[in-house]
């Protein structure tokens, strides 16, 4: 959920809620390179001449639902956006860190290339998930529409040494 900064409470009520704006904020995210309120707000989202800045618990991008597209294919709507804010899902890809227990799934690159999964997802999900190596170990495959997925964790690896370059 995206709140004012200095919003007292947060919660449904005070947080953005109007889809074309979230859209706009999302598609207009980046790093934020401007020098300003770093490392505070690692990101940011122009507007003409305005500057938001966005600062973020873990990553800026949660999906929060997946929407059955006309292809066959599924999708992965973030931020509350809808159809409008979406990746196609991969399900091989997503990744589980142990450090946190948190599940990622490759985002946009403008907005980090990492999304979190929401926990509602993630709970939903949990019953596919296939832990070859032993129950301490990160799960090896999920099971998608009646296929076994083999889960490539690497990338998230790399995506996060990024983030930290």
């Amino acid at each position: 959920q995206l709140f004012l900064d200095d919003a007292k409470v947060k919660n449904f009520t005070t947080c953005f809620k109007d889809i074309k704006f979230l859209s706009f904020f999302f598609r207009h995210l980046e790093p934020n390179g401007s020098g300003r309120f770093h490392p505070e707000f690692p990101f940011l989202s122009r507007c003409g001449r305005e500057r938001n800045f966005l600062r973020c618990a873990d990553v800026p991008v949660v999906f929060t639902g997946i929407l059955p597209g006309s292809d066959g294919n599924s999708h992965l709507s973030y931020c509350w956006g809808g159809w409008e804010l979406t990746v196609p899902f991969q399900p091989g890809m997503l990744a589980l860190l142990p450090a946190n227990g948190r599940l990622y799934h490759p985002a946009p690159p403008n907005c980090g290339s990492v999304g979190l999964v929401s926990s509602e997802l993630a709970r939903e999900w949990s019953s596919g998930f296939r832990f070859g190596r032993g129950p301490d170990e990160p799960p090896t495959e999920f099971q998608w529409h009646g296929k076994s997925h083999r889960l490539c964790g690497e990338w998230l690896g790399t995506a996060r040494r990024q983030k930290s370059a």
